[in-house]
């Protein structure tokens, strides 16, 4: 994920899940250790877009839905892509052969996050460091095949959001899935994010 990713994910995740509306560049620069004008550049096409608004030292959310839907967009989730492999076992059998220290995603985060699937899912999306890849295709070798475990590059502050993604990644994760359950979930979390 690239840093202006990181810091939407960020804003998004404490509007969504926290209720925080109002930020400070500088609050921000310092949490991720950027710059102030990465955070600055960041902030960018919100702005433009009538996102948020500026004003004395911080900014504020007026929109988040829109916000949600402009990362969803440009969100490109096949780049983080560093391993998928074809494994001959349910769902929900693969989650639970999983290395510990991952970090499920898509289908996998919002099952376990809302103990519900709004569909039958044949996918397992999971997000991995680079030293724990190793390990990850120790235990599942390379097969030939329709891929059905996905694993994604970690970005080093994932892991603080816990075992899942945020419901904000986990939405535009979704959002860039094209097979036909993906809009189930999508649907679904739409109603548990956006009340």
């Amino acid at each position: 994920m690239t840093k202006k990713e990181v810091i939407w994910r960020e804003i998004l995740y404490q509007a969504l899940e926290k209720k925080k509306l109002e930020f400070t560049q500088k609050d921000l620069a310092k949490k991720y250790g950027f710059s102030l004008s990465t955070v600055f550049n960041a902030l960018k096409i919100p702005r433009s877009s009538g996102i948020i608004e500026t004003g004395g030292r911080g900014f504020k959310i007026l929109d988040t839905e829109k916000f949600l839907y402009l990362w969803a967009t440009l969100r490109k989730l096949n780049k983080d892509i560093i391993y998928q492999t074809r494994i001959g076992k349910s769902a929900l059998q693969i989650e639970g052969e999983m290395p510990p220290g991952v970090i499920f995603g898509v289908f996998s985060a919002y099952t376990k996050k809302y103990k519900d699937a709004p569909a039958d899912y044949d996918k397992v999306y999971i997000y991995v460091s680079k030293n724990q890849l190793a390990e990850t295709k120790k235990r599942f070798p390379a097969q030939k095949g329709r891929e059905n475990l996905i694993v994604l590059l970690a970005d080093p502050w994932l892991k603080d959001f816990g075992k899942t993604t945020s419901d904000c990644q986990t939405f535009v994760d979704l959002w860039n899935i094209s097979d036909w359950f993906a809009k189930d979930f999508l649907k679904a979390l739409e109603k548990q994010i956006l009340k």
